[in-house]
């Protein structure tokens, strides 16, 4: 059991995102560049998500969601729709209705069990942490995990039927369901887009006021901390940018200033530190009252607009098809490893989950301060860095390009004999001239997803 759930592991992590990237063939044969504004932004998503949920981390005090509603996982979500456009988007232009569903159902079955695994990991480091007994803090309840561990049979039940999901393990979960409802938008959006638009509102809706919600625990009320029903409308805007759906908008002086303001205006009850603050009380009621639209859960209008208007901001900085995010020197150099970590998103976020509990309990043990905080969040940093360049490389398949360079022999078979043969005469021959051998050219790596 253990080997299958880790060669899954692994053959999903290697698999990564569907390939976003290389736009279709042209006439010319020439294939279109890849746009550096999907790949960036994921980067700078994934490092957040490592720092967000590494326990007792002091850099998470600097992260976007400390300054606003929405944080990393609108990020997520809105460039998984970016990248599912342009993935599966295709395959349902080409195969139809039906190979585009049995494309999608691929995908959630590899997230799944990617899912399973990572859950199993992770709660079996916790064992791990908790024998050590280095620290007093107990690591599987930090998690909540005690329920598993109490009662397995009923809870591995529920963690396969997606029916028990803790907080910490409920983004992919998340992500599967707004996949599975792809099929489902293709098939309006045959009809007319206008009703895709009807259509993930009306869901929206329905979420938005508790009525659609999928249960996270089987002994209580408690719902999955990211209602699906309610993110995939993130999820569907990025989904509908790329495929032309809805145009995107026009870089105007008066655009970005509005983006601005809606940034600056959610500070006040956004930020912890003003709302905090002895005598602004009532920071802290406005935020009570804005609850329902800046809810997480939910995923609250305000959040959503929050969004929208940083979003606009990284598309105006980035400049028009990210021509920004290109050149030389060092900061190319830096914006080139965001990218690749951008590129091998899911295997990154596997590994980001897992680390971030690592770097936690060397919290734990060597304390926090100034110089191991940036110490143990740079060697964090480096491993997602390594990690997405491993798989990147694993990707190209080196097994086959090692085969392609091995040297050509000519295999020398002996007839064996009872008698010794007597050692033939020389014989002059003319000289063969040495066969020639153009260059070979070597298979390249497919463009990592």
């Amino acid at each position: 059991m253990t080997t299958g759930l880790s060669d899954r592991l692994v053959a999903v992590a290697v698999q990564d995102e569907p390939k976003p990237a290389a736009a279709p063939t042209g006439t010319s044969g020439t294939v279109t560049p890849r746009d550096p504004r999907l790949d960036f932004f994921r980067g700078i998503c994934m490092f957040i998500i490592l720092l967000a949920h590494t326990p007792g981390n002091p850099w998470t005090l600097w992260i976007p969601a400390r300054f606003g509603y929405s944080d990393a996982t609108e990020i997520f979500v809105f460039c998984s729709g970016m990248a599912s456009a342009i993935a599966f988007g295709r395959v349902f232009d080409r195969a139809g209705l039906w190979g585009g569903t049995l494309r999608v159902a691929q995908r959630v079955w590899q997230v799944y069990w990617a899912h399973i695994a990572l859950f199993l990991v992770i709660a079996a480091m916790m064992v791990v942490f908790n024998n050590m007994e280095l620290v007093e803090k107990d690591q599987i309840g930090r998690l909540n995990l005690y329920p598993f561990f109490e009662d397995p049979m009923t809870q591995l039940l529920g963690l396969l039927t997606l029916t028990y999901v803790p907080n910490y393990f409920d983004i992919l979960p998340m992500y599967m369901v707004i996949l599975a409802m792809l099929p489902v938008v293709m098939m309006i959006s045959r009809l007319h887009v206008s009703l895709v638009l009807a259509f993930v509102a009306g869901i929206y809706g329905l979420a938005h006021f508790d009525i659609l919600w999928l249960p996270a625990e089987p002994w209580s009320d408690r719902e999955w901390f990211f209602n699906p029903f309610a993110w995939q409308l993130v999820f569907f805007t990025g989904f509908a940018f790329m495929r032309g759906w809805i145009a995107a908008p026009p870089i105007r002086l008066w655009l970005v200033i509005v983006a601005v303001a809606v940034i600056l205006l959610s500070m006040p009850t956004a930020y912890f530190r003003l709302y905090q603050l002895e005598g602004f009380e009532f920071l802290r009621e406005w935020r009570t009252m804005l609850r329902p639209v800046i809810n997480k859960t939910d995923f609250g209008l305000f959040r959503y607009a929050h969004f929208l208007a940083l979003a606009y901001l990284a598309y105006a900085a980035a400049g028009e098809g990210g021509h920004r995010l290109l050149g030389s020197g060092f900061k190319a150099g830096v914006i080139a490893v965001c990218r690749k970590v951008g590129q091998q998103s899911l295997a990154v976020f596997l590994v980001s989950m897992a680390l971030a509990r690592a770097l936690g309990f060397i919290f734990d043990i060597v304390g926090v301060n100034y110089l191991t905080a940036p110490l143990v969040n740079c060697f964090g940093l480096a491993v997602v860095i390594a990690t997405a360049y491993f798989v990147a490389w694993f990707k190209s398949q080196p097994w086959k390009i090692a085969r392609a360079t091995m040297p050509a022999t000519i295999p020398v078979t002996h007839q064996a004999t009872a008698e010794p043969v007597a050692k033939p005469e020389p014989v002059v021959t003319e000289p063969r001239q040495p066969a020639s051998f153009g260059p070979s050219p070597l298979g390249g790596a497919a463009p990592a997803s």
